[in-house]
């Protein structure tokens, strides 16, 4: 009896205890409690960002050399010995792809917002090398026609993909001290760009694949970039014209105002357009408006109609963010994985809307930053990027996105990660941001 009174008393007392001990909302301030975040939350520090892009660049120092071999004797090459036995050493990537322009133009931003060289001294080695390689490779090239040619498609592009984005990089490269004899890499691409690339009646650049007289999305950034950088080195107002109209007619066909986003393909001869709205097709216009606003002068005729382009789609971007600061693979498509060089793009163009003052950095700097930092937790140990969806052609099902594989060997994040980090450094020397009842703030 006597046992049984103690243990009734204990475990009374250990009842007052935890009733004690208890939180509750009239004893503690709940909204404050810390949340368990996945994705860090809260603005990063510019040293934790540098240490992520430091990370990128080791890797892709490593894993791209800028070296010319014999492919019989591996043997290292000299330029003024290049024959038909020459090639680029190969690396994890290539040189001469249009992800590659993008990460050129990445390592750029990077030394404009860390003042680190070695970043642009990256670009500059690897586009030098090509711009070194290109009169010989050239001459190889229109003697024996060899579709294993290094730079065949520096030298004869066949698409899009092979001009437009690795174009614009070597304009920003001449541009920042690069060397004088990339000028007729430039010329090559831009040529392609502006008089060989088919294109529907009214002047849209288009393809005829997968279907006949067909729309990529991609394909403004495979063009649109290079045309406005065209227009700032050389003052020709024709580049301008011709890259704001893709804007405008690839969006009259293409953009869905009710939700904001493009879809990926559009056929003329479809009477209905199926709409699978590709993350990372919709980070391609994105940057493709972006990159055009920041050269395109504010008294050109189109230039408000860019604006308000870029802007609606800002802004439809916004809704479809998850709670892991990532996009998804399909944008409303809450089942389908997160990917992260969309989420990659979206940062920067957003930090570049913010810091350019083409977007309110009350309404979306939060949003950038919770993109860069999701990002940042992809970069592994190794300067590798995981989580990216690999090259992806065009199709009119959602299986097809839904299962697209990603790969740490899939170029198209280390170019916009590059961008990102760059210009999320801007925005955080620009803006002052703090936490208010938990939340991210701007403060100035």
């Amino acid at each position: 009896m006597k046992k049984t009174i103690a243990l009734l008393a204990a475990y009374c007392l250990l009842s007052q205890i935890d009733v004690a001990a208890q939180v509750t909302d009239a004893n503690a301030p709940l909204h404050a409690m810390k949340p368990d975040y996945v994705t860090p939350y809260g603005a990063p520090k510019t040293e934790d960002i540098k240490k992520v892009l430091d990370e990128v660049f080791n890797y892709l120092d490593n894993t791209t050399p800028a070296q010319l071999i014999n492919k019989q004797t591996n043997q290292s090459v000299a330029v003024s010995a290049i024959d038909s036995n020459t090639i680029f050493k190969q690396g994890d990537y290539r040189l001469t792809s249009y992800e590659w322009g993008v990460t050129y133009a990445g390592m750029l931003a990077v030394t404009a917002a860390t003042k680190d060289e070695k970043f642009a001294n990256y670009t500059k080695a690897r586009l030098g090398l090509i711009a070194d390689t290109y009169p010989t490779f050239k001459e190889l090239f229109e003697k024996d026609g060899s579709q294993k040619n290094p730079l065949r498609t520096v030298i004869q592009p066949h698409a899009l993909d092979d001009a437009g984005a690795i174009c614009a990089a070597t304009i920003k490269t001449l541009q920042n001290g690069g060397q004088a004899n990339l000028r007729p890499v430039i010329d090559n691409f831009i040529n392609y760009i502006s008089t060989k690339e088919f294109r529907f009646a009214d002047g849209t650049l288009a393809r005829n694949r997968p279907l006949k007289n067909t729309l990529w999305l991609d394909d403004l950034f495979m063009s649109v970039p290079a045309l406005a950088q065209m227009g700032k080195l050389t003052g020709d107002v024709k580049y301008y014209d011709d890259a704001a109209k893709q804007i405008l007619q690839f969006s009259a066909r293409m953009f869905n105002k009710e939700k904001g986003v493009y879809m990926h393909g559009w056929v003329n001869d479809m009477d209905v357009h199926p709409q699978f709205h590709w993350g990372r097709a919709n980070g391609w216009a994105f940057l493709a408006m972006t990159e055009l606003l920041d050269v395109l002068p504010t008294t050109h005729p189109k230039y408000k109609a860019v604006l308000a382009q870029y802007q609606a789609q800002a802004k439809g971007l916004m809704q479809y963010q998850s709670g892991f600061g990532f996009w998804h693979q399909l944008l409303d498509k809450q089942d389908s994985y997160l990917e992260t060089s969309a989420t990659a793009i979206y940062a920067y163009c957003y930090a570049r809307g913010i810091n350019k003052g083409w977007l309110k950095a009350k309404a979306f700097s939060p949003t950038a930053i919770l993109a860069w930092n999701a990002v940042s937790t992809k970069v592994n140990v190794k300067g590798q990027v995981e989580g990216t969806c690999v090259g992806t052609g065009m199709a009119f099902d959602p299986a097809f996105y839904y299962y697209r594989p990603v790969n740490v060997y899939a170029a198209h994040s280390y170019g916009p990660v590059l961008l990102a980090g760059a210009e999320i450094i801007a925005l955080l020397n620009n803006h002052s941001f703090g936490i208010n009842d938990s939340a991210l703030q701007l403060v100035k």
